[in-house]
Protein backbone atom coordinates (compact mmCIF):
# COMPACT_ATOMS: atom_id res chain seq x y z
CA UNK A 1 0.00 0.00 0.00
CA UNK A 2 1.03 3.27 -0.78
CA UNK A 3 0.73 6.30 1.40
CA UNK A 4 0.60 9.98 -0.72
CA UNK A 5 4.28 11.07 -1.58
CA UNK A 6 5.06 14.83 -2.59
CA UNK A 7 7.10 14.27 -5.72
CA UNK A 8 9.21 17.58 -6.57
CA UNK A 9 8.52 19.24 -10.20
CA UNK A 10 11.29 18.39 -12.91
CA UNK A 11 11.40 20.19 -16.36
CA UNK A 12 8.97 19.64 -18.76
CA UNK A 13 6.05 20.71 -20.83
CA UNK A 14 2.10 19.26 -20.48
CA UNK A 15 -0.76 20.39 -18.32
CA UNK A 16 -3.90 19.30 -16.47
CA UNK A 17 -6.14 21.14 -14.38
CA UNK A 18 -10.41 21.76 -13.03
CA UNK A 19 -13.29 19.81 -13.53
CA UNK A 20 -17.24 20.19 -13.92
CA UNK A 21 -19.67 17.58 -12.30
CA UNK A 22 -23.14 17.50 -13.92
CA UNK A 23 -24.59 15.32 -10.82
CA UNK A 24 -25.67 18.02 -7.81
CA UNK A 25 -24.60 15.11 -5.42
CA UNK A 26 -20.80 16.54 -3.41
CA UNK A 27 -18.16 14.91 -5.37
CA UNK A 28 -15.52 12.80 -3.78
CA UNK A 29 -13.21 14.30 -2.37
CA UNK A 30 -9.31 13.69 -3.33
CA UNK A 31 -6.76 11.45 -1.45
CA UNK A 32 -5.63 12.96 2.03
CA UNK A 33 -2.70 11.95 3.29
CA UNK A 34 -4.64 10.01 6.09
CA UNK A 35 -5.47 7.76 3.38
CA UNK A 36 -3.65 4.94 2.87
CA UNK A 37 -4.13 4.22 -1.40
CA UNK A 38 -4.88 1.07 -2.23
CA UNK A 39 -2.85 -0.81 -5.20
CA UNK A 40 -5.12 -1.53 -8.05
CA UNK A 41 -4.10 -3.40 -11.09
CA UNK A 42 -6.58 -0.99 -13.29
CA UNK A 43 -4.44 1.11 -12.36
CA UNK A 44 -1.19 -0.04 -12.62
CA UNK A 45 2.20 1.78 -13.94
CA UNK A 46 3.80 -1.66 -15.35
CA UNK A 47 7.47 -0.97 -16.96
CA UNK A 48 7.92 -3.95 -19.14
CA UNK A 49 11.66 -4.76 -19.59
CA UNK A 50 14.20 -6.97 -21.92
CA UNK A 51 15.95 -9.00 -19.18
CA UNK A 52 19.36 -9.07 -21.17
CA UNK A 53 18.69 -5.21 -22.91
CA UNK A 54 17.82 -3.28 -19.66
CA UNK A 55 20.88 -3.32 -17.07
CA UNK A 56 24.30 -5.09 -17.01
CA UNK A 57 24.93 -5.27 -13.10
CA UNK A 58 27.16 -8.29 -13.49
CA UNK A 59 29.20 -8.85 -16.14
CA UNK A 60 30.64 -12.76 -14.61
CA UNK A 61 27.42 -14.09 -16.38
CA UNK A 62 27.69 -12.51 -19.70
CA UNK A 63 28.45 -15.83 -21.53
CA UNK A 64 27.79 -19.48 -21.32
CA UNK A 65 27.31 -22.43 -23.27
CA UNK A 66 29.86 -21.41 -25.55
CA UNK A 67 27.61 -18.87 -26.79
CA UNK A 68 30.30 -17.11 -28.65
CA UNK A 69 29.14 -17.05 -32.66
CA UNK A 70 28.37 -13.54 -33.76
CA UNK A 71 24.81 -12.79 -34.11
CA UNK A 72 22.98 -10.89 -36.51
CA UNK A 73 22.77 -7.11 -35.25
CA UNK A 74 21.33 -6.85 -31.87
CA UNK A 75 20.42 -10.65 -31.23
CA UNK A 76 22.70 -11.77 -29.43
CA UNK A 77 22.88 -11.55 -25.46
CA UNK A 78 23.92 -8.12 -24.48
CA UNK A 79 24.77 -8.67 -21.02
CA UNK A 80 21.23 -7.10 -18.92
CA UNK A 81 20.15 -9.87 -16.10
CA UNK A 82 18.33 -9.86 -12.91
CA UNK A 83 20.61 -8.40 -10.74
CA UNK A 84 20.25 -5.58 -12.94
CA UNK A 85 17.04 -4.93 -12.26
CA UNK A 86 17.35 -5.15 -8.52
CA UNK A 87 20.06 -2.46 -8.92
CA UNK A 88 17.90 -0.05 -10.39
CA UNK A 89 15.20 -0.66 -7.46
CA UNK A 90 17.72 -0.07 -4.91
CA UNK A 91 18.48 3.61 -7.16
CA UNK A 92 15.29 4.75 -6.63
CA UNK A 93 14.90 4.46 -10.74
CA UNK A 94 11.29 3.06 -11.12
CA UNK A 95 9.93 4.13 -7.68
CA UNK A 96 11.02 8.43 -9.18
CA UNK A 97 9.06 6.80 -12.24
CA UNK A 98 6.09 5.90 -10.22
CA UNK A 99 6.19 2.41 -11.16
CA UNK A 100 4.61 -0.32 -8.97
CA UNK A 101 4.88 -3.03 -11.04
CA UNK A 102 7.40 -4.53 -13.18
CA UNK A 103 7.28 -7.59 -16.20
CA UNK A 104 10.71 -8.67 -17.06
CA UNK A 105 10.88 -11.15 -20.32
CA UNK A 106 11.40 -14.76 -19.13
CA UNK A 107 14.38 -15.55 -17.20
CA UNK A 108 14.03 -19.94 -17.50
CA UNK A 109 17.16 -21.66 -19.38
CA UNK A 110 16.88 -20.86 -23.17
CA UNK A 111 18.28 -23.51 -25.55
CA UNK A 112 21.77 -23.67 -26.05
CA UNK A 113 22.30 -22.89 -29.26
CA UNK A 114 21.19 -20.79 -31.82
CA UNK A 115 19.13 -20.42 -35.18
CA UNK A 116 19.02 -18.43 -38.33
CA UNK A 117 15.40 -18.46 -39.63
CA UNK A 118 15.29 -15.70 -42.06
CA UNK A 119 16.60 -12.57 -39.86
CA UNK A 120 19.93 -13.40 -39.37
CA UNK A 121 21.54 -15.68 -36.31
CA UNK A 122 20.01 -15.59 -33.40
CA UNK A 123 20.29 -16.90 -29.64
CA UNK A 124 17.42 -16.76 -26.66
CA UNK A 125 18.70 -13.61 -25.10
CA UNK A 126 14.78 -12.88 -25.31
CA UNK A 127 13.78 -15.88 -23.01
CA UNK A 128 11.27 -17.28 -24.88
CA UNK A 129 12.73 -20.22 -25.93
CA UNK A 130 13.14 -22.54 -23.19
CA UNK A 131 14.80 -25.58 -22.60
CA UNK A 132 14.24 -26.17 -18.73
CA UNK A 133 11.55 -24.45 -17.02
CA UNK A 134 12.85 -25.47 -13.60
CA UNK A 135 16.20 -23.24 -14.13
CA UNK A 136 17.39 -20.10 -14.45
CA UNK A 137 19.65 -19.21 -17.50
CA UNK A 138 23.01 -18.22 -16.00
CA UNK A 139 23.04 -15.07 -18.62
CA UNK A 140 20.22 -13.72 -16.46
CA UNK A 141 20.93 -14.88 -13.02
CA UNK A 142 20.47 -17.48 -10.82
CA UNK A 143 17.51 -18.26 -8.06
CA UNK A 144 18.76 -16.37 -5.35
CA UNK A 145 19.31 -13.41 -8.03
CA UNK A 146 15.17 -13.69 -8.27
CA UNK A 147 15.01 -14.13 -4.72
CA UNK A 148 17.01 -10.70 -4.03
CA UNK A 149 14.76 -9.27 -6.90
CA UNK A 150 11.17 -10.21 -5.78
CA UNK A 151 12.78 -9.10 -1.87
CA UNK A 152 13.38 -5.91 -2.87
CA UNK A 153 11.03 -5.18 -5.17
CA UNK A 154 8.65 -5.84 -2.68
CA UNK A 155 9.98 -3.31 0.13
CA UNK A 156 9.75 -0.88 -2.33
CA UNK A 157 6.01 -1.39 -2.99
CA UNK A 158 6.91 -2.72 -6.19
CA UNK A 159 4.74 -6.27 -7.69
CA UNK A 160 6.65 -8.16 -10.41
CA UNK A 161 5.19 -10.31 -12.98
CA UNK A 162 7.24 -13.03 -14.74
CA UNK A 163 6.46 -14.49 -18.22
CA UNK A 164 4.76 -17.42 -18.72
CA UNK A 165 5.01 -19.36 -21.65
CA UNK A 166 3.55 -22.68 -21.76
CA UNK A 167 3.07 -22.99 -25.96
CA UNK A 168 6.22 -23.98 -27.33
CA UNK A 169 9.67 -25.46 -26.27
CA UNK A 170 12.83 -23.68 -27.77
CA UNK A 171 13.67 -23.93 -31.48
CA UNK A 172 15.82 -27.74 -32.40
CA UNK A 173 19.33 -26.63 -33.07
CA UNK A 174 22.45 -29.21 -33.17
CA UNK A 175 23.06 -27.96 -29.16
CA UNK A 176 19.30 -28.59 -28.61
CA UNK A 177 17.27 -32.04 -29.65
CA UNK A 178 13.36 -31.57 -30.50
CA UNK A 179 11.25 -32.57 -27.07
CA UNK A 180 9.68 -36.21 -27.76
CA UNK A 181 6.52 -37.08 -30.39
CA UNK A 182 4.15 -37.67 -26.97
CA UNK A 183 5.18 -33.24 -26.12
CA UNK A 184 5.37 -31.84 -28.63
CA UNK A 185 4.00 -31.09 -32.49
CA UNK A 186 6.28 -29.70 -35.30
CA UNK A 187 3.45 -29.28 -37.96
CA UNK A 188 1.12 -28.12 -39.33
CA UNK A 189 1.82 -24.51 -38.96
CA UNK A 190 -0.39 -22.03 -37.77
CA UNK A 191 -2.62 -20.50 -40.48
CA UNK A 192 -4.60 -17.88 -38.26
CA UNK A 193 -8.30 -18.39 -40.05
CA UNK A 194 -10.34 -20.74 -37.51
CA UNK A 195 -9.70 -21.91 -33.95
CA UNK A 196 -8.02 -25.53 -35.29
CA UNK A 197 -5.66 -23.59 -37.67
CA UNK A 198 -4.45 -20.96 -34.64
CA UNK A 199 -4.62 -23.26 -31.52
CA UNK A 200 -3.43 -26.72 -32.41
CA UNK A 201 -0.46 -26.06 -34.67
CA UNK A 202 3.16 -24.81 -34.54
CA UNK A 203 3.26 -21.25 -34.50
CA UNK A 204 6.02 -20.50 -36.68
CA UNK A 205 8.45 -23.25 -38.26
CA UNK A 206 10.83 -24.68 -36.11
CA UNK A 207 9.31 -23.67 -33.06
CA UNK A 208 7.82 -27.13 -31.61
CA UNK A 209 4.44 -26.77 -30.14
CA UNK A 210 3.26 -28.21 -26.84
CA UNK A 211 0.73 -31.17 -26.84
CA UNK A 212 -1.48 -28.85 -24.77
CA UNK A 213 -4.42 -30.75 -25.26
CA UNK A 214 -3.31 -33.88 -24.31
CA UNK A 215 -4.57 -35.80 -21.17
CA UNK A 216 -2.18 -38.56 -22.01
CA UNK A 217 0.50 -39.80 -19.57
CA UNK A 218 4.41 -38.82 -20.63
CA UNK A 219 7.52 -40.18 -19.33
CA UNK A 220 10.39 -36.76 -19.20
CA UNK A 221 12.28 -36.55 -22.07
CA UNK A 222 15.71 -37.96 -21.13
CA UNK A 223 17.45 -34.99 -22.29
CA UNK A 224 15.85 -33.09 -19.29
CA UNK A 225 16.10 -36.07 -16.69
CA UNK A 226 19.98 -36.36 -17.44
CA UNK A 227 20.62 -33.04 -17.16
CA UNK A 228 19.07 -32.94 -13.98
CA UNK A 229 21.28 -35.89 -12.52
CA UNK A 230 24.23 -34.34 -13.91
CA UNK A 231 23.30 -31.11 -11.64
CA UNK A 232 22.56 -33.13 -8.81
CA UNK A 233 18.87 -32.61 -8.33
CA UNK A 234 17.19 -35.34 -10.15
CA UNK A 235 15.70 -36.91 -7.14
CA UNK A 236 14.48 -33.36 -5.54
CA UNK A 237 12.80 -32.94 -9.06
CA UNK A 238 11.20 -35.84 -9.16
CA UNK A 239 10.07 -35.91 -5.62
CA UNK A 240 8.39 -33.14 -6.04
CA UNK A 241 6.46 -33.94 -9.35
CA UNK A 242 5.35 -37.34 -7.63
CA UNK A 243 3.64 -34.53 -4.84
CA UNK A 244 2.43 -32.25 -7.14
CA UNK A 245 0.31 -34.97 -9.33
CA UNK A 246 -0.51 -36.76 -6.03
CA UNK A 247 -2.51 -33.68 -4.58
CA UNK A 248 -3.91 -32.16 -7.72
CA UNK A 249 -4.74 -36.02 -9.53
CA UNK A 250 -3.75 -34.53 -12.66
CA UNK A 251 -2.61 -36.89 -15.55
CA UNK A 252 1.16 -36.70 -16.48
CA UNK A 253 0.18 -35.10 -18.87
CA UNK A 254 2.69 -32.17 -20.81
CA UNK A 255 0.75 -28.85 -19.94
CA UNK A 256 0.49 -30.39 -16.54
CA UNK A 257 4.40 -30.54 -15.67
CA UNK A 258 4.72 -27.22 -17.20
CA UNK A 259 1.81 -25.64 -14.98
CA UNK A 260 3.75 -27.08 -11.80
CA UNK A 261 6.95 -25.79 -13.16
CA UNK A 262 5.86 -22.60 -13.47
CA UNK A 263 3.35 -22.03 -10.20
CA UNK A 264 6.60 -22.99 -8.39
CA UNK A 265 8.13 -19.57 -8.90
CA UNK A 266 4.86 -18.07 -7.25
CA UNK A 267 4.93 -20.80 -4.14
CA UNK A 268 8.79 -20.50 -3.53
CA UNK A 269 9.41 -16.51 -4.38
CA UNK A 270 5.92 -14.82 -3.87
CA UNK A 271 6.12 -13.43 -7.58
CA UNK A 272 2.32 -11.22 -7.88
CA UNK A 273 1.42 -12.07 -11.11
CA UNK A 274 2.13 -13.63 -14.80
CA UNK A 275 2.28 -12.00 -18.34
CA UNK A 276 1.56 -15.13 -20.39
CA UNK A 277 2.07 -15.76 -23.68
CA UNK A 278 0.86 -16.68 -27.18
CA UNK A 279 -2.92 -17.29 -25.21
CA UNK A 280 -5.02 -17.70 -28.25
CA UNK A 281 -2.63 -20.52 -29.24
CA UNK A 282 -3.22 -22.68 -26.25
CA UNK A 283 -6.96 -24.49 -25.25
CA UNK A 284 -8.57 -21.80 -23.10
CA UNK A 285 -9.13 -24.17 -20.62
CA UNK A 286 -5.37 -24.65 -19.94
CA UNK A 287 -5.38 -21.03 -18.58
CA UNK A 288 -7.91 -22.00 -16.27
CA UNK A 289 -5.76 -24.85 -14.85
CA UNK A 290 -2.73 -22.65 -14.57
CA UNK A 291 -4.11 -19.86 -12.90
CA UNK A 292 -6.08 -22.24 -10.27
CA UNK A 293 -2.69 -23.65 -9.49
CA UNK A 294 -1.23 -19.89 -9.35
CA UNK A 295 -4.30 -18.80 -7.41
CA UNK A 296 -3.10 -22.22 -5.07
CA UNK A 297 0.70 -20.75 -4.96
CA UNK A 298 0.19 -17.73 -4.09
CA UNK A 299 -2.20 -18.02 -1.07
CA UNK A 300 0.94 -20.88 0.18
CA UNK A 301 3.41 -18.85 -0.04
CA UNK A 302 1.04 -15.75 1.88
CA UNK A 303 0.60 -18.08 4.66
CA UNK A 304 4.08 -18.81 4.85
CA UNK A 305 5.37 -15.58 4.18
CA UNK A 306 2.87 -13.11 6.20
CA UNK A 307 5.34 -10.78 7.16
CA UNK A 308 5.80 -9.84 3.64
CA UNK A 309 2.55 -9.97 2.17
CA UNK A 310 2.36 -6.23 0.50
CA UNK A 311 -1.77 -6.84 -0.03
CA UNK A 312 -5.40 -8.52 -0.27
CA UNK A 313 -4.83 -8.55 -3.98
CA UNK A 314 -5.41 -11.97 -5.55
CA UNK A 315 -2.68 -13.27 -8.04
CA UNK A 316 -2.44 -11.49 -11.25
CA UNK A 317 -2.91 -12.76 -14.50
CA UNK A 318 -2.62 -10.74 -18.03
CA UNK A 319 -2.81 -12.65 -21.29
CA UNK A 320 -1.23 -11.79 -24.42
CA UNK A 321 -4.03 -12.13 -27.68
CA UNK A 322 -1.71 -11.01 -29.95
CA UNK A 323 -3.67 -8.16 -32.07
CA UNK A 324 -6.85 -8.04 -30.21
CA UNK A 325 -8.39 -5.14 -30.28
CA UNK A 326 -10.70 -5.49 -27.16
CA UNK A 327 -12.27 -2.01 -26.85
CA UNK A 328 -14.07 -2.14 -30.21
CA UNK A 329 -14.25 -6.40 -30.20
CA UNK A 330 -15.32 -6.35 -26.25
CA UNK A 331 -14.19 -9.50 -24.26
CA UNK A 332 -14.62 -12.03 -26.35
CA UNK A 333 -11.65 -13.13 -28.91
CA UNK A 334 -13.17 -13.71 -32.46
CA UNK A 335 -10.87 -16.85 -34.19
CA UNK A 336 -13.36 -16.18 -37.65
CA UNK A 337 -15.62 -19.51 -35.95
CA UNK A 338 -15.33 -19.59 -32.72
CA UNK A 339 -15.49 -17.02 -29.89
CA UNK A 340 -13.55 -17.22 -26.96
CA UNK A 341 -13.97 -15.07 -23.35
CA UNK A 342 -10.51 -15.19 -21.54
CA UNK A 343 -11.72 -13.30 -18.57
CA UNK A 344 -13.85 -16.39 -18.24
CA UNK A 345 -10.67 -19.04 -17.93
CA UNK A 346 -8.29 -17.22 -15.00
CA UNK A 347 -7.35 -13.97 -16.57
CA UNK A 348 -7.73 -10.72 -14.93
CA UNK A 349 -7.34 -8.33 -17.73
CA UNK A 350 -5.39 -8.28 -21.38
CA UNK A 351 -2.98 -6.80 -23.42
CA UNK A 352 -5.06 -3.78 -25.55
CA UNK A 353 -3.05 -4.06 -29.04
CA UNK A 354 -5.71 -1.16 -29.94
CA UNK A 355 -4.48 1.37 -27.56
CA UNK A 356 -1.67 2.58 -30.43
CA UNK A 357 -4.62 3.25 -33.03
CA UNK A 358 -7.16 4.50 -30.46
CA UNK A 359 -4.38 7.15 -29.08
CA UNK A 360 -4.55 8.44 -32.57
CA UNK A 361 -7.54 10.33 -31.72
CA UNK A 362 -7.40 13.53 -29.71
CA UNK A 363 -7.14 13.99 -25.77
CA UNK A 364 -11.19 14.06 -25.06
CA UNK A 365 -12.06 10.90 -27.21
CA UNK A 366 -9.47 8.88 -26.21
CA UNK A 367 -9.47 9.21 -22.59
CA UNK A 368 -14.09 9.74 -22.71
CA UNK A 369 -14.17 6.28 -25.26
CA UNK A 370 -12.00 4.17 -22.73
CA UNK A 371 -13.30 5.49 -19.61
CA UNK A 372 -16.93 4.84 -20.76
CA UNK A 373 -15.92 1.04 -22.00
CA UNK A 374 -13.69 0.32 -18.92
CA UNK A 375 -15.95 1.52 -16.18
CA UNK A 376 -19.50 -0.14 -17.76
CA UNK A 377 -20.57 -1.75 -14.62
CA UNK A 378 -22.17 -4.18 -16.54
CA UNK A 379 -19.51 -5.54 -19.05
CA UNK A 380 -16.57 -3.38 -18.03
CA UNK A 381 -13.59 -5.16 -17.86
CA UNK A 382 -9.58 -4.76 -17.11
CA UNK A 383 -7.05 -3.80 -20.30
CA UNK A 384 -3.36 -3.15 -20.24
CA UNK A 385 -2.63 -0.28 -22.67
CA UNK A 386 0.55 0.07 -24.58
CA UNK A 387 2.07 2.29 -26.98
CA UNK A 388 5.46 0.34 -28.01
CA UNK A 389 6.78 -3.15 -27.14
CA UNK A 390 9.02 -5.74 -28.20
CA UNK A 391 7.27 -7.41 -31.07
CA UNK A 392 5.42 -4.74 -32.20
CA UNK A 393 6.55 -3.36 -35.32
CA UNK A 394 4.40 -0.30 -36.30
CA UNK A 395 4.16 1.22 -32.59
CA UNK A 396 3.05 4.62 -32.11
CA UNK A 397 5.54 7.52 -32.84
CA UNK A 398 8.26 4.82 -34.28
CA UNK A 399 10.63 7.72 -34.99
CA UNK A 400 10.24 9.21 -30.95
CA UNK A 401 9.09 12.78 -32.31
CA UNK A 402 5.93 12.78 -29.46
CA UNK A 403 8.06 11.81 -26.17
CA UNK A 404 6.21 14.04 -24.37
CA UNK A 405 2.32 13.57 -26.06
CA UNK A 406 2.97 9.33 -25.67
CA UNK A 407 3.85 9.99 -22.49
CA UNK A 408 0.65 12.21 -21.66
CA UNK A 409 -2.25 9.71 -23.68
CA UNK A 410 -0.48 6.63 -21.83
CA UNK A 411 -0.19 7.59 -18.50
CA UNK A 412 -3.63 9.48 -18.17
CA UNK A 413 -5.79 7.30 -19.72
CA UNK A 414 -8.11 4.86 -17.80
CA UNK A 415 -6.93 1.33 -17.88
CA UNK A 416 -3.02 -0.03 -16.67
CA UNK A 417 -0.19 1.26 -18.21
CA UNK A 418 2.64 -0.71 -19.82
CA UNK A 419 5.93 1.42 -20.34
CA UNK A 420 8.36 -0.38 -22.29
CA UNK A 421 11.62 -0.16 -21.14
CA UNK A 422 13.07 3.02 -22.63
CA UNK A 423 9.73 5.07 -23.59
CA UNK A 424 10.24 7.32 -20.95
CA UNK A 425 14.18 8.36 -22.52
CA UNK A 426 12.73 8.48 -26.01
CA UNK A 427 15.26 5.32 -26.28
CA UNK A 428 15.74 4.89 -30.13
CA UNK A 429 13.57 2.31 -31.99
CA UNK A 430 14.79 2.48 -35.35
CA UNK A 431 18.62 0.74 -35.42
CA UNK A 432 20.44 0.46 -38.26
CA UNK A 433 21.38 -2.53 -40.05
CA UNK A 434 18.46 -4.90 -38.01
CA UNK A 435 15.76 -7.29 -39.24
CA UNK A 436 12.00 -7.43 -37.67
CA UNK A 437 11.79 -7.07 -34.39
CA UNK A 438 15.53 -6.84 -33.77
CA UNK A 439 14.90 -2.60 -34.08
CA UNK A 440 13.37 -2.49 -30.81
CA UNK A 441 15.33 -4.15 -28.66
CA UNK A 442 18.31 -1.87 -28.40
CA UNK A 443 20.11 -2.10 -24.96
CA UNK A 444 18.47 0.68 -22.57
CA UNK A 445 20.19 4.39 -23.22
CA UNK A 446 21.54 4.76 -20.04
CA UNK A 447 24.17 7.20 -21.21
CA UNK A 448 21.61 9.65 -22.95
CA UNK A 449 19.82 10.21 -19.51
CA UNK A 450 23.05 10.74 -17.38
CA UNK A 451 24.31 13.37 -19.88
CA UNK A 452 21.85 14.77 -22.53
CA UNK A 453 19.39 17.50 -21.01
CA UNK A 454 16.42 16.88 -23.91
CA UNK A 455 16.20 13.24 -22.76
CA UNK A 456 16.13 14.37 -19.01
CA UNK A 457 13.49 16.63 -19.70
CA UNK A 458 11.55 13.94 -21.37
CA UNK A 459 12.54 11.64 -18.31
CA UNK A 460 10.97 14.14 -15.95
CA UNK A 461 7.56 14.94 -17.46
CA UNK A 462 7.18 11.00 -17.29
CA UNK A 463 8.03 10.82 -14.13
CA UNK A 464 5.77 13.36 -12.98
CA UNK A 465 3.09 12.08 -14.72
CA UNK A 466 3.94 8.73 -13.47
CA UNK A 467 4.03 9.50 -9.81
CA UNK A 468 0.99 11.11 -10.30
CA UNK A 469 -0.66 8.33 -11.78
CA UNK A 470 0.53 5.94 -8.50
CA UNK A 471 -0.65 8.19 -6.26
CA UNK A 472 -4.21 8.82 -7.73
CA UNK A 473 -6.43 5.54 -8.56
CA UNK A 474 -8.95 8.00 -10.07
CA UNK A 475 -6.57 8.08 -13.35
CA UNK A 476 -6.54 4.51 -14.64
CA UNK A 477 -9.44 3.42 -12.31
CA UNK A 478 -11.81 6.12 -11.92
CA UNK A 479 -14.91 8.13 -14.24
CA UNK A 480 -13.45 10.63 -15.90
CA UNK A 481 -15.47 13.77 -17.07
CA UNK A 482 -14.63 16.81 -19.59
CA UNK A 483 -14.37 20.32 -17.61
CA UNK A 484 -13.77 22.47 -20.21
CA UNK A 485 -12.70 21.85 -23.85
CA UNK A 486 -10.39 25.11 -24.50
CA UNK A 487 -8.23 24.96 -22.39
CA UNK A 488 -8.58 21.34 -22.15
CA UNK A 489 -9.23 20.61 -18.95
CA UNK A 490 -10.86 17.14 -17.05
CA UNK A 491 -11.61 15.62 -13.56
CA UNK A 492 -11.10 11.66 -12.50
CA UNK A 493 -12.82 10.52 -9.65
CA UNK A 494 -12.72 7.40 -7.32
CA UNK A 495 -14.90 5.78 -4.75
CA UNK A 496 -14.92 2.55 -3.54
CA UNK A 497 -14.39 0.76 -0.13
CA UNK A 498 -14.35 3.40 1.71
CA UNK A 499 -11.82 5.32 -0.33
CA UNK A 500 -12.17 8.63 -2.38
CA UNK A 501 -9.95 10.05 -4.75
CA UNK A 502 -10.32 13.18 -6.85
CA UNK A 503 -8.08 15.39 -9.57
CA UNK A 504 -8.13 17.66 -12.30
CA UNK A 505 -5.65 17.88 -14.76
CA UNK A 506 -4.68 20.32 -17.64
CA UNK A 507 -3.30 19.67 -20.89
CA UNK A 508 -2.34 22.01 -23.38
CA UNK A 509 -2.46 24.91 -21.55
CA UNK A 510 -0.19 28.49 -21.90
CA UNK A 511 2.52 28.58 -20.30
CA UNK A 512 3.09 31.89 -17.41
CA UNK A 513 -0.22 32.82 -15.69
CA UNK A 514 -3.64 30.61 -16.16
CA UNK A 515 -6.59 30.61 -14.60
CA UNK A 516 -8.30 27.39 -14.58
CA UNK A 517 -11.97 26.16 -13.91
CA UNK A 518 -12.00 23.47 -11.18
CA UNK A 519 -15.41 22.78 -11.74
CA UNK A 520 -17.39 21.55 -8.77
CA UNK A 521 -15.27 19.12 -7.70
CA UNK A 522 -13.34 21.47 -5.14
CA UNK A 523 -15.21 24.01 -2.70
CA UNK A 524 -14.00 27.33 -2.72
CA UNK A 525 -11.08 28.09 -0.07
CA UNK A 526 -9.68 24.35 -0.82
CA UNK A 527 -5.96 24.30 -0.80
CA UNK A 528 -4.72 22.68 -3.94
CA UNK A 529 -1.01 21.49 -5.44
CA UNK A 530 -0.06 21.62 -8.93
CA UNK A 531 2.08 18.28 -8.72
CA UNK A 532 3.55 18.99 -11.89
CA UNK A 533 5.11 22.36 -11.19
CA UNK A 534 5.04 21.77 -6.97
CA UNK A 535 2.89 24.90 -6.71
CA UNK A 536 -0.20 25.78 -4.35
CA UNK A 537 -3.05 27.51 -5.09
CA UNK A 538 -6.23 27.98 -3.27
CA UNK A 539 -9.53 27.60 -5.11
CA UNK A 540 -11.53 30.73 -5.63
CA UNK A 541 -14.93 31.07 -7.05
CA UNK A 542 -14.25 27.66 -8.77
CA UNK A 543 -11.58 28.65 -10.06
CA UNK A 544 -7.30 28.80 -9.49
CA UNK A 545 -4.52 30.81 -10.48
CA UNK A 546 -1.53 29.12 -11.18
CA UNK A 547 2.04 30.94 -12.82
CA UNK A 548 3.99 28.26 -14.36
CA UNK A 549 6.07 27.50 -17.03
CA UNK A 550 4.11 24.13 -18.38
CA UNK A 551 1.55 23.27 -20.16
CA UNK A 552 0.42 20.68 -17.75
CA UNK A 553 -1.52 20.79 -14.66
CA UNK A 554 -2.00 18.27 -12.24
CA UNK A 555 -4.04 19.30 -9.07
CA UNK A 556 -4.59 17.23 -6.14
CA UNK A 557 -5.51 18.39 -2.83
CA UNK A 558 -2.39 20.00 -0.49
CA UNK A 559 -0.39 17.52 1.51
CA UNK A 560 0.07 18.86 5.17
Amino acid sequence: MYKNVILSGATILMMFLSCKQSSHEKPPESASATQEIPFLWENANLYFLLTDRFNNADQTNDINFDRTKETAPMRGFQGGDIKGITEKIKDGYFSDLGINAIWFTPVVEQIHGGTDEGTGFTYGFHGYWTKDWTALDPNFGTMEDLAELVSVAHQNNIRILMDAVINHTGPVTAQDKVWPKDWVRTSPKCEFNSYETAVPCALVENLPDILTESNENVELPKELTDKWKDEGRYEKEMAELDDFFERTGYPRAPRFYIIKWLSDFVRDYGIDGFRADTVRHIEEEVWSEFKQECDLAFNDWKQQNSELVLDDNDFYMVGEVYGYEIISSGKSFDFGDVKVNYYDHGFDSMINFEFKKSAESDYESLFSTYSKVLNNETSGFQVLNYLTSHDDGSPFDKERNKPYETASKLLLSSGSAQIYYGDESARGLIIDGTQGDATLRSFMNWEEIKTNPETQAILSHWQKLGVFRRNHPSIGAGKHLVISKSPYVFQRTYSKNNFNDAVVIGLELDTGIKSISVGTLFEDGTKLRDAYSDTLTTVKNGMVDLDTPFTTVLLENQMP
